[in-house]
């Protein structure tokens, strides 16, 4: 099967997402046709998140139904409820007794409520039926990346900021891959651009070919941050494997992702960014050389990440919106 470079690359997830433009903000929704192992490490000083803390080895939940990345901030944590009435219809979720089940969802937020998108939606936020509608739409196979589902209304310290994936094949022959909503509080760019600080991992011109300049700029190492103050933000995401982990090792998985995360937006993980990376296994692939083959899914993992983030960025278009960010594609695109 021809690899698509997304998170789909591995068997057994969907993706799904929901956009408003009007609303600068949206839901993605990924959706595991059967339970997997995750945990999640979270390094951003100001996160926001849903069932995060049963993801912890110590915790006793094994396993989740969906992961859920969704611009709006606090609000945005409604999505989760409208991705978990989804899995609930279709039976699934962890049986607690006689005939009840609990679909187990974990979601993570970015902060978007200062983009110029119309905020004013009444007493009631609308990522509840976002996150519905995202879940809804997964699929296997191909999905947009860019200016769409929790990439809608992302931005980043210069340049409009997106949702973007990435994949890659082991030694031992273990897929992984990340799917991450780049929101960051810093930038993704090495001065005023157009190179990507992710440069040396990408692999042909999958954001751009620009590689890095022949000498870094003096501003290069300056920090550059968003908003006259730094302003709540985050890089949020889901790296995966079709290896066979437990909740330790995909714990281990998560941590290293953050390694992709500092390879891609400099300066990462401050103090109002909510950076939170999950990681999930659908277990098909038993480990034969545990140390040799974690080992190589987390040195991926890291590559994948900072990929994802690079490509998201250089995806994303403007919003519809008056003085909105100009995206990497208004300002660099050649042709």
């Amino acid at each position: 099967m021809r690899r698509l470079n997304l998170l789909t690359d591995i068997a057994g997830i969907r993706v799904g997402h929901a956009t408003d433009l009007a609303l600068g903000s949206g839901v993605t929704a990924v959706i595991f046709d059967r339970a997997v192992t995750a945990s999640v490490a979270v390094l951003g000083g100001a996160p926001g998140g849903r069932d995060t803390q049963m993801l912890e080895a110590e915790c006793t939940v094994e396993k989740v139904d969906a992961l859920v990345l969704s611009g709006g901030s606090a609000y945005g944590l409604d999505a989760a409820g409208g991705v978990q009435a989804f899995l609930r219809a279709a039976g699934r979720g962890l049986p607690v007794g006689g005939h009840l089940r609990v679909p187990i969802v974990c979601q993570a937020i970015l902060f978007d409520l200062a983009n110029g998108g119309n905020k004013d939606w009444g007493e009631m936020a609308p990522y509840r039926e976002l996150g519905l509608a995202a879940a809804r739409a997964a699929a296997p196979g191909p999905f947009a990346i860019g200016s769409v589902g929790a990439g809608t209304g992302a931005s980043t310290a210069t340049v409009k900021g997106g949702i973007g994936s990435a994949s890659a094949v082991t030694r031992h022959g273990h897929t992984v891959a990340a799917l991450v909503a780049a929101n960051p509080v810093g930038s993704p760019l090495i001065g005023d651009g157009p190179w990507f600080w992710a440069a040396p991992h990408e692999e042909g011109e999958e954001f751009g070919g620009r590689g890095w300049p022949q000498r870094m700029p003096p501003e290069a190492h300056q920090p550059r941050h968003k908003g006259a103050t730094a302003e709540p933000a985050t890089t949020i995401g889901i790296v995966a494997t079709d290896a066979a982990l437990s909740k330790a090792q995909a714990k281990r998985l998560a941590i290293v992702a953050h390694d992709g995360i500092a390879r891609a937006v400099l300066p990462a993980h401050l103090a109002m960014d909510g950076d939170t990376m999950f990681a999930a296994a659908t277990n098909a692939r038993p480990l034969t050389q545990p140390l040799v083959e974690l080992n190589e899914i987390c040195h991926a993992a890291t590559l994948v990440t900072a990929r994802a983030i690079a490509r998201g960025v250089h995806a994303a278009a403007a919003l519809p919106h008056a003085h909105a960010q100009p995206s990497w594609r208004q300002r660099f695109h050649r042709g």
